[in-house]
């Protein structure tokens, strides 16, 4: 009988997949400015309840979103990458005041191209998110940016 229970838990077991909780959704698009001028728009859509930290946290804060773009000498960056205004809200979880965004937001990169347009730009970015009782691991999602 032991044996039965053993074998219809491990099935049980093996038929369960491990599903990682994701409420943000990231989309990119391109728009260009001039001939050698272009911005990176990142979209984050954050799900309701949830929220996405500033790209500037206090010192023993959370984890800041951060962004990492990848190039071959191809382009530069034209300053940092501007997001919006956001809430700052004395953060339950971490007992300081902190700048989030709940819904959607957007961040902007301007680069000038140094000769040749590059096809697509690849980007990254490390970001963590929260409700008002818990924080998910932080995590790294890829950002592509095609240009016209």
């Amino acid at each position: 009988m032991k044996k039965i229970i053993a074998i219809l838990l491990l099935l049980l077991t093996v038929g369960v997949k491990a599903q990682v909780y994701n409420p943000v959704k990231w989309t990119t698009s391109v728009v260009k400015i001039s001939e050698s001028e272009y911005e990176l728009i990142a979209k984050a859509a954050i799900e309701k309840g949830w929220h996405l930290y500033s790209q500037t946290v206090p010192e023993e804060g959370p984890l800041p979103t951060k962004f990492s773009f990848e190039g071959k000498g191809e382009y530069l960056k034209k300053g940092n990458t501007k997001e919006e205004e956001g809430h700052v809200v004395n953060d339950p979880i971490y007992g300081m005041k902190i700048k989030y965004f709940e819904n959607k937001t957007i961040f902007k990169q301007r680069i000038k191209l140094k000769d040749k347009s590059p096809k697509q730009i690849k980007a990254s970015v490390e970001f963590m998110a929260c409700d008002d009782t818990k924080c998910l691991p932080p995590k790294e999602a890829e950002l592509l940016f095609k240009m016209k």
